[in-house]
């Protein structure tokens, strides 16, 4: 069985998360740790990067169901980027598009967050 790893970094103001390997329900818990430490370091601003992810289930879709309205209530969002076709159809099986931004590049996602940033 693949593995699963997060990796953070930043670009300016907003916390990017790319995801690598196999999102389950026994890899959940580190996405949804990677998460909490955003939110306890007051980090709002979340784009998370699914080009290296090769599968996700529905406990690795619970986590973003989780921790959106914490986020939000913050004044942040996440926003989801560089989908492969598999796991986009997953996503957009299940409504996601109707409530996040769903992007084809990590640069458009976090320019979204810049944008909005520029216009309050």
């Amino acid at each position: 069985m693949e593995g699963f790893e997060v990796n953070k970094r930043d670009n300016d103001n907003v916390a990017i998360l790319n995801l690598k390997g196999y999102l389950d329900a026994h890899t959940a818990p580190d996405l949804e740790s990677a998460f909490q430490q955003l939110i306890d370091t007051k980090s709002y601003n979340i784009v998370v990067n699914f080009a290296d992810l090769s599968y996700i289930s529905s406990a690795g879709l619970g986590v973003f169901m989780g921790f959106i309205e914490d986020i939000r209530k913050n004044g942040g969002d996440i926003k989801l980027s560089s989908m492969k076709p598999k796991i986009y159809r997953v996503f957009d099986l299940l409504g996601f598009p109707t409530l996040y931004d769903i992007l084809d590049e990590e640069e458009k996602a976090v320019a979204k967050f810049k944008d909005a940033g520029e216009q309050s």
